[in-house]
């Protein structure tokens, strides 16, 4: 009796153990939101991005952490895109207006909003995809149907944090325009049907060894030319390229099999789930 008891307090632990995690990610997301909303200065921006990338951290670290302990579930599908909204919607959404975009006035406060509305419907069409019978999350898949809110908010985040590496240049008037447009692009890319690879089911290939020397070098280049900080920015928008390029690709493919299948393709074939 005693050792079934214990089994089951074990089972509670690494029940609990992803969710803690999650809910450390939302801490970093508020903490951030603090800060922003009192920001004086470029370093108080620099230290609310800085807590943002610690919530990227853990937001890799608790679906693994789930996988790993076999504590997947649906009330931890759930709680994880509620962190996301927090964490990498609103939070980059106000701290990039407070940064940047609050030199445009009500324009700029719009754009911002659009930016967390989007990543609150991308969640949202997130889930509806990724439940399967019962409510419980299906296997991911090898692609993800938009931009990843965590990957919109990494490329703000980490213009930001490379911002303060060259004495807050980025956020001054000349660049709130490309500012703008960039926050509504990526707003756009992640409620679009841009379909972005998971990496979850990387398979060791030609392709993909070419694309890892691509991003080592590339990454090396960019750090000894710019600033190390702008290694990130580099990265996570060539994510961002290569998914549109493939979508691009795939584009005739994709028709093609509409008109032989005498109409559309269903919702589930053409926004697997993740």
């Amino acid at each position: 009796m005693a050792a079934s008891r214990r089994k089951l307090d074990l089972r509670k632990t690494l029940f609990l153990l992803p969710n803690m995690i999650t809910l450390s990610s939302i801490f970093c997301g508020f903490d951030s939101i603090r800060i922003s909303g009192a920001a004086t200065g470029d370093d108080d921006f620099y230290r609310a991005s800085l807590l943002l990338v610690y919530a990227l951290f853990f937001d890799m670290l608790d679906g693994r952490v789930a996988r790993l302990t076999k504590t997947q579930s649906a009330f931890g599908l759930q709680i994880d895109s509620l962190a996301d909204v927090v964490s990498f919607g609103v939070a980059p959404a106000l701290l990039v207006y407070r940064w940047s975009l609050f030199q445009k006035g009500t324009l700029g406060l719009v754009i911002a909003f659009t930016f967390a509305a989007a990543g609150a419907v991308r969640l949202a069409r997130f889930n509806v995809l990724s439940m399967g019978e019962g409510g419980k999350p299906t296997k991911p898949s090898k692609y993800i149907v938009g931009l990843p809110v965590p990957g919109a908010a990494g490329i703000l985040i980490s213009l930001i944090v490379a911002n303060h590496a060259i004495g807050g240049e980025l956020s001054s008037s000349k660049y709130v325009y490309p500012m703008m447009a960039l926050t509504g692009f990526l707003a756009f890319l992640q409620v679009s049907t841009i379909r972005f690879r998971s990496f979850k089911d990387l398979k060791l290939n030609a392709r993909s060894v070419g694309l890892v020397l691509f991003a080592v070098v590339s990454s090396a280049v960019v750090s000894l030319q710019t600033k190390p900080a702008f290694v990130l920015v580099w990265l996570l928008s060539f994510y961002v390229v290569i998914g549109i390029i493939e979508t691009v690709i795939a584009l005739p493919r994709d028709l093609a099999k509409r008109r032989r299948n005498g109409g559309p393709v269903s919702e589930r074939r053409s926004l697997p789930p993740t």
